[in-house]
Parts: structure tokens; C-alpha cells; sequence
């Protein structure tokens, strides 16, 4: 369960066919994929969590270990289109979208969403963590991916 994934580039105008870099995804890492992958999610489920995970990662709010050394924009021509969103804009935004699915999804659904989708943690710790009766999690987790399907819009 391997895929390659194109890195962005946010120097890139979308005129490039081929993206620069790469990246190796080892798609059963996730606990979300894990489930997916035993028949315990729909596609759908996995897909509305995989959107949940990406706002979270853009919008940097995980823990960062290094220093950003994202280079300063290149500026463009009097006639060229203007530039997309800055790196900064971008992150606003992606948390923009991970505070309204977030508040979609309510205080008791968001934990378990929280916990599984981008802390990365397995259903049996968030669980244990949340107090919670064994295999109650998983039922909970199905949940909060259907209502966030249903705010990502996703069909059926």
C-alpha cells in the first residue's frame, strides 16, 4: 500500500505537467487507512478523513521541529496573473477549514476526530484516553466521518 505523492511547490503558477519532488506514502500507516483497509470504513469515510488531516497538516498546527526556511516569493512581471495565495495565506485558510469542520462536528465527535485523524493515535488509546467502554470508539469514529462527508460535501 505504497502510492508516490507530489511535494507542492509554492513557487509553482500551475503551468508545470510534472511536479519537481516526490514523496513515498506508506498508505496503511494511518490508523484511518489501517481501518479502511480491514473493511471497517467506507470510502467515503476515509476520504472525508484523509480532507480533515490534510486542512490539519497545512494549516501547520502540528508540532514543528526544524526551522522554516521557505524562500521569499519571486516576483512576477507588470503582466502576468497575479501570484496565488502566500504560505501564510494558504495555512489561514486550510485552518479556517479545519476550525469549521471542527465546529461541524461538535464537542463529542470532534475528540475522537481530533485523536484518530491528526494526532494519529489508534482507536483502542483514544479510547482508553477518553475513558470510554471498549469498541465504542470505532461506532464513534464512523460517526464523526459520516457528519464530516456531509460538510466536506462528498457524495454518497
Amino acid at each position: 500500500m505504497v502510492v508516490e505523492r507530489a511535494l507542492p511547490d509554492p513557487n509553482d503558477d500551475g503551468c508545470r505537467r510534472k511536479a519537481r519532488r516526490t514523496v513515498t506514502i506508506n498508505l496503511a500507516e494511518s490508523p484511518l487507512s489501517w481501518l479502511h483497509a480491514h473493511g471497517h470504513l467506507s470510502d467515503r469515510q476515509l476520504l472525508a478523513g484523509e480532507k480533515l488531516r490534510a486542512d490539519y497538516e497545512n494549516a501547520c498546527l502540528g508540532a514543528r521541529i526544524t526551522m522554516v526556511w521557505d524562500s521569499s516569493p519571486v516576483s512576477r512581471g507588470k503582466r502576468s496573473a497575479p501570484s496565488s495565495f502566500t504560505p501564510t495565506e494558504r495555512a489561514l485558510h486550510a485552518k479556517q477549514r479545519f476550525d469549521d469542520a471542527m465546529m461541524a462536528l461538535g464537542r463529542d465527535l470532534s475528540d475522537i476526530a481530533w485523536r484518530v485523524i491528526c494526532a494519529g493515535e489508534g482507536v483502542p488509546v483514544a479510547e482508553k484516553a477518553m475513558g470510554w467502554p471498549l469498541r465504542s470508539g470505532k461506532l464513534v469514529l464512523r460517526i464523526a466521518l459520516d457528519r464530516l462527508g456531509d460538510y466536506y460535501r462528498l457524495p454518497d
